[in-house]
This record gives structure tokens, sequence and C-alpha cells, in this order.
């Protein structure tokens, strides 16, 4: 399995690309004419028969298959339930794998990394679904990219201004999603802040440790030196000041 995922990393994120664009393009075009809305659809179709067959693929090469299911809920997910299907967008962190294998970075790094890349998706994803979901419904105030960004900013901070809010259902599910994420989200970013600031501290402590314990030692050094030349000093000072014993006299024949 880990051969199939080297050789469909690429395409999997071209397909991804793809995605976007075909799921973008008539949103942000509402005047998009019926031809190119239905060669859209076409394009989110089949990417969805691509996504599919991966993990198809991906399952069958499992050696432990209830082990791959649990561990890829989400992508099972992405596959059996078509209203999800705008969360194929989180198939763009197959880019940050790619760029994961030629960096070497800290855990720490890593964490920032995908939270970074996480948040990014989630937002274009938040910010085209909802406004899919909202610019044409009756009373809708999320009417421009522009309000559905800052909408999905707004959530995904837990802020809340309130200054804009979904009025159909699916917007609301939406909104539900970002909640949900959101508090994830905030947790992740914590928990690295707090690591970050332990670590530094364990790092200083450490450094001023081992500078005193090297302190410690050249003091030692000196000491034991200073010794031995005090002793050296003492016993030349001891040869010098023993008396010299008289010659004896020479015996009579």
């Amino acid at each position: 399995m880990t051969r199939w995922r080297s050789v469909t990393e690429l395409p999997l994120v071209g397909a991804a690309l793809v995605f976007v664009a075909a799921y973008a393009w008539p949103i942000l075009d509402p005047g998009l004419s019926q031809n190119w809305r239905e060669f859209c659809e076409v394009l989110l179709v089949a990417v969805w028969v691509v996504f599919a067959a991966d993990y198809a693929t991906r399952l069958y090469l499992a050696p432990n298959r209830w082990t791959f299911i649990r561990g890829n809920l989400l992508d099972l997910m992405i596959v059996v339930l078509p209203m999800l299907r705008p969360l194929q967008l989180v198939r763009l962190l197959t880019v940050l794998s790619l760029l994961h294998r030629h960096m070497s970075v800290s855990l720490r790094g890593n964490v920032i990394l995908y939270t970074a890349g996480i948040t990014v998706i989630m937002l274009l994803m938040a910010s085209l679904s909802i406004l899919r979901a909202e610019q044409d419904a009756p009373g809708a105030n999320i009417t421009t990219l522009t309000d559905a960004f800052w909408w999905s900013l707004v959530t995904v901070s837990t802020v809340g201004y309130g200054d804009f809010y979904p009025v159909t259902g699916t917007g609301r599910l939406i909104a539900a999603f970002l909640f949900i994420m959101g508090i994830g989200l905030l947790g992740v970013i914590t928990g690295t802040l707090s690591t970050w600031l332990v670590q530094r501290v364990d790092d200083g402590s450490d450094k001023h440790a081992q500078e005193t314990d090297t302190a410690t030692r050249e003091q030692l050094r000196e000491l034991t030196e200073q010794v031995r030349a005090l002793r050296a000093e003492l016993g030349r000072t001891a040869e010098a000041a023993e008396p010299v014993p008289p010659d004896r006299p020479e015996a009579s024949p």
C-alpha cells in the first residue's frame, strides 16, 4: 500500500485542485452558462470516482481492513456521503506531506505546518460551501465571497460577531462543522504554544545547569592544580629547612 500511495500522491493532488476549480467556478460566477455548469458537475463526479477508486484500492491492499477503516473514517465519509463531497479538499494536505519529505523540521514544526494547512483548507472549503448554500436563499446576508470568508474566519476563531450568519439548514450544518473544527484548532494552537514555552524553559534550565556544571568542574581543576603546587612548594621548603648532620670524626688507629 505504501507503494500505491507514493505513486498516486501527485495525481490525487491534481484531482483535488481540479475539484477546487470545478466546485468554485459556478459559485463565484453566478452567470455561468448551463453547459459549463454541467461540465463542472461532471468534473466533480469524476473526481469523486477517482477518490472512491483510491479508497477502494487502499482498502483492498490494507493488511487489516478494519484497522484501515477505523483510521480513515474521513475518507470513507467523503466517498459514502455525497453531501460531504466538499471535504475532498482535505486531500490538499497531501501537498504538505510532500513538502515534509524534503524538509528537516522538528515535531513542533510539523504540527505548525499541518495546522496552518488545515486552517487554510478549512477556511476555503467553508467559504465556498457557505456561499453556495446562502447566496440565493431568501433573506440571506452572506452573498459574496468576501462576506463568506469573513464569516468563516470569525466562526472558526470562535469570536462570533454575529454580523453575518447562515439562514439555511445546509449553512447551519456548515457552521456546526466550523464550530467543532475551530475548538479543535484552538486546542492544537494552545497546546503547541504551551509545549514551545515549556521546552524553552527546559532548554534554558538545562543550559544553565550545563554552564554551572562546567564552571564547577573548571574551579575544581584549578583548585586541584593549586593544591598540587602548594604541596610541591611545602616539600621544597621542608627539604631546605632539614638540618645537615655533622661529619663523623675518623677513628684513631
